[in-house]
């Protein structure tokens, strides 16, 4: 509270050494139009004192008018200097009420009432100016005047009764006034207030807030620029709109900010600024127009912009990280084609030559079965590969499902059909149900049957006595679609709770003694729960150990109306009207002479080459039928050898069949292949059927276009 009175009396003080000038020529017109009523000698010593007391005022009031720190010593001499000079007009008042003239006692009324109202108008400033230059003096007159010489004889109630109103009335305009002062001073400080804390948030905020005219004039900058580009505010408003931007940004910024103003709404950039060290610095800006002050005003617009530096090289170390983590993929993927390819080449000749040796009427009983368990062997090596290719495809993302047409019994019934044989060997039996009314589906059959084969071939192997049941359950499900749930049952060994959690997790068994006893690689279940999720289906299991399990999978799919034609099983012979001449392009000669022994049955002339140099001599001196390309060879490789013979100009050898015969397989190459001018694809290790499929297709083909 004092130090609001002490500004409140600083604050009068200043207004008055302001003042000092004007009243002082204000004095000396008063002293000389009193003159005419007065003796001269009397007014020229009012005037004498009242200049005394108007330079006693000014040194009391300097400090406070320069804004310098006064003591309370000060403002006491102010205020009595202050009260000394309207006592001096009362004076002056009294001396014309004193003179005896008409002209006087108006004159006094004048004055007085002139001194009230400057007071009052000083109450705005301080209450206390008020009650000193105003209230004070106003009072002593009204105590004076009763007692004072009336020449006149003026009737003095009506005088005073008008003066008291004049006073009662100023009153009125002071508290009215000091209450306005009140509120004003409210409002003062919410000012300063919210001021103090826009001054805290513009000071110490990171981000840049700017205003610019549409013209690109500045209107604002936040203090925080100086720490975003080392420039003060002072130094920015010397300069031009977009001075610092990098000069590759320079090119596009303002054009999208024009485009912006043009359409309305709101824009964010992120872009370079050269900073005052002459380093670059990243930044996003969200720009924005706001209406202007002013009425009629052109719109203006406002930015609030922050440093992504570290934004930036974090994402910098991110696509770093992503090209690293992709070299790290496509190393694997290397790795495990080139894998795939050394083990599918050894096992191309184990499996071909020991299905031979066991077919063949000259070996004996036991030879033969030793030639079958090589041949069965080297199939569940095959086997195991195609499980790790196939669970490194589908955590690659490089497996798709196809949607087409299909019965859902028709996969249910032909893989039980496949291992009814196994399931009778081991003494159990294979039964098939369903429930529901089955409709054709749209979707991947092959997937299904994978899938469906895992688990049934699970059932049996972990089952000693009993059966296996599968059941074939579909309901109606909402968008016109099916819901399809396949579940095999057996009474084999079981498992507990804990161990289905981890069944589904890769090469993970339900004890070690599994693998040890049955076998198997721990990658089925994996590979099949990722197929059914890639389908958008569930999978899940239910198991008492040494009750038995049952293994499920459900899918939700379109129901369809059309079915597509079962394609019949491809041929085991080889129907030809004329010699085929073919030419074997293997580096390999193991696999060369597995093909001669494969087509010995059949007629079959076979030109064979090491690498692809030779065999674009051989296409280019002799004719053939077809060309069995290996791809990886020395020399040169299948593919460049494919792309030379394409480039050949030689008629007979635009129609002829190229078709890859590799164990390369992967879907990325194998569309290599198709890309180098190879017609087809023969993976390794090679199926006979197979091999008589294309053998009989492709020459036929090649001379119906011819």
């Amino acid at each position: 509270m004092r130090n609001l009175l002490d500004e409140r009396l600083d604050e009068l003080a200043a207004l008055s050494y302001q003042g000092v000038p004007l009243r002082v020529a204000v004095a000396f017109a008063a002293g000389a139009l009193t003159a005419t009523l007065l003796p001269w000698r009397v007014c020229v010593v009012w005037i004498g004192f009242q200049v005394l007391t108007e330079a006693a005022c000014l040194l009391a009031s300097r400090r406070q008018h320069l804004g310098l720190r006064v003591g309370a010593a000060l403002r006491l001499a102010h205020l009595f200097t202050y009260l000394a000079v309207c006592v001096c007009w009362m004076v002056l008042g009294g001396l014309l009420w004193t003179s005896g003239t008409p002209q006087g006692a108006v004159c006094a009324m004048t004055l007085w009432l002139s001194v009230l109202f400057f007071a009052q108008s000083n109450a705005f400033q301080s209450p206390l100016g008020f009650l000193v230059g105003g209230a004070t003096p106003s009072v002593g007159l009204l105590a004076w005047m009763p007692l004072a010489p009336n020449p006149l004889h003026l009737p003095l109630p009506p005088v005073l009764g008008l003066l008291v109103l004049a006073f009662g009335f100023g009153c009125d305009a002071v508290f009215r006034t000091l209450a306005a002062r009140r509120k004003f001073d409210e409002a003062q400080d919410r000012l300063r207030a919210s001021e103090a804390q826009y001054r805290v948030l513009a000071d110490n905020i990171t981000d840049v807030i700017a205003l610019n005219d549409l013209d690109g004039r500045r209107r604002y900058l936040s203090p925080s620029i100086a720490t975003g580009m080392g420039y003060s505010v002072e130094e920015l408003f010397a300069t031009p709109n977009y001075t610092f931007l990098h000069p590759e940004d320079a090119a596009w910024v303002p054009g999208e900010i024009a485009d912006m103003v043009a359409r309305g709404g709101e824009l964010t950039l992120q872009y370079r600024i050269v900073h005052k060290a002459g380093h670059t610095v990243w930044v996003e800006t969200n720009f924005g127009l706001i209406a202007s002050e002013q009425a009629g005003g052109l719109p203006q617009i406002v930015s609030v912009s922050r440093q992504i530096d570290a934004r930036k090289a974090m994402e910098t170390e991110l696509v770093e990280a992503r090209r690293r983590a992709e070299q790290a993929a496509a190393a694997k993927s290397e790795f495990l084609a080139n894998m795939t390819h050394e083990l599918r080449t050894p096992l191309n000749a184990i499996i071909g030559f020991s299905g031979i040796l066991r077919r063949s009427r000259r070996l004996v009983a036991e030879d033969a079965r030793h030639a079958g368990l090589i041949h069965d062997a080297s199939t569940t090596l095959l086997e195991l590969v195609n499980s790790v290719l196939d669970f490194s495809r589908l955590e690659a993302g490089a497996v798709e499902v196809e949607a087409r047409p299909f019965d859902p019994e028709t996969p249910v019934r032909a893989i039980a059909e496949l291992l009814t044989e196994q399931a009778h060997a081991r003494g159990l039996t294979l039964t098939v149900q369903t429930r529901g009314r089955i409709e054709p589906l749209l979707g991947d059959a092959a997937r299904i049957r994978q899938v469906l084969l895992n688990f049934l071939s699970n059932a049996i192997k972990f089952t000693s006595q009993g059966g296996v049941t599968v059941t074939l359950i579909q309901e109606p499900a909402d968008n016109d679609c099916g819901r399809m749930r396949v579940e095999v049952a057996d009474t084999g060994i079981g498992v507990t709770q804990q161990q289905i959690e981890q069944l589904f997790e890769r090469f993970t068994q339900a004890d070690a003694s599994v693998s040890r006893q049955y076998g198997g690689t721990g990658l089925g279940l994996a590979i099949c729960q990722r197929i059914v999720e890639l389908m958008g289906g569930t999978l899940g299991a239910s198991s008492v150990p040494g009750e038995g399990s049952t293994f499920w999978f459900e899918l939700v799919l379109p129901r369809t109306d059309a079915l597509e034609e079962e394609v019949e099983a491809e041929p085991e012979t080889l129907d030809l009207e004329a010699p085929l001449r073919l030419l074997v392009v293997e580096d390999v000669a193991v696999n060369r002479e597995l093909i001669a022994a494969l087509l010995h049955p059949f007629d079959v002339l076979i030109e064979t080459a090491e690498n692809g140099e030779q065999a674009i001599a051989k296409v280019r001196d002799q004719v053939f039928d077809l060309v069995l390309m290996d791809v990886q060879m020395p020399v040169m490789d299948g593919l460049t050898a494919t792309r030379a013979i394409r480039a050949l100009d030689l008629p007979r050898l635009r129609g002829l069949p190229i078709i890859a015969m590799t164990a390369n397989v992967l879907p990325d190459q194998v569309q290599k292949c198709l890309d180098a001018g190879m017609d087809d694809h023969l993976g390794k290790p090679i199926e006979t059927a197979r091999l008589l499929a294309v053998l009989s297709e492709w020459p036929s083909r090649a001379h119906a276009a011819a």
